[in-house]
């Protein structure tokens, strides 16, 4: 069965994002996939500070929900990373666990998985935050899924985001568009699909 992992870097256990990313839980569940919540909490969430031992021992050096995620990778067919607005940016707990957590796990983890990006703002700021979370995935060969609408809710509380029609229908079409594209990449496999063979990846340095 597919499973997807639904990332809350939002403070707010019960709050804005977690209303988006539940809109999205049923959809999957009604359709079949599997879902898995993880809250990145109110705690700390160490920078990446690029000491490189994740290459050396196969995980970060900060013990944490990270490590637990990497070891759980091979179990999830998608992501979505939820995150309030910060001043036209996503949290800095959530950029820096994404940071963490696609620099200390192997790329071909990712590759051909899908991912999406959603953000709840008051009013502003969407789109940059929206922009930001999804450099991660384009630079992972992962298929990035898309909605009617940039993946975004309104609202200063989860009560005005339950108000935000057309944001939470953009969540469900999301939802809609990952179940479709996960039956489409299975119905691919079992019949003799190959995912791309990628060469070795070139880094250009001028040193």
């Amino acid at each position: 069965m597919a499973k997807i992992l639904l990332v809350n870097g939002s403070p707010n256990v019960h709050g804005c994002t977690a209303t988006a990313l539940d809109e999205m839980k049923a959809v999957f569940e009604k359709n079949g996939v599997e879902t898995e919540t993880l809250w990145l909490g109110k705690k700390p969430v160490p920078d990446c500070i690029a000491c490189f031992k994740c290459q050396q021992n196969g995980k970060c050096v900060f013990d944490d929900q990270v490590n637990a995620v990497h070891e759980k990778i091979d179990e999830y067919s998608g992501f979505v990373f939820g995150s309030p607005v910060y001043y036209g940016g996503p949290t800095g707990r959530l950029t820096s666990f994404m940071d963490r957590l696609f620099f200390s796990v192997p790329g071909e983890k990712f590759a051909g998985k899908l991912a999406a990006s959603v953000v709840s703002c008051r009013r502003g700021g969407a789109t940059s935050a929206f922009e930001r979370l999804n450099q991660f995935y384009l630079m992972e060969n992962m298929i990035v899924a898309g909605s009617q609408y940039w993946n975004q809710v309104h609202g200063h509380t989860p009560d005005d985001v339950r108000k935000d029609e057309e944001g939470l229908q953009t969540m469900r079409t999301l939802a809609q568009n990952m179940t479709w594209l996960l039956q489409n990449i299975g119905a691919g496999r079992a019949n003799g699909v190959c995912p791309p063979e990628y060469e070795p990846k070139t880094f250009t340095d001028f040193i």
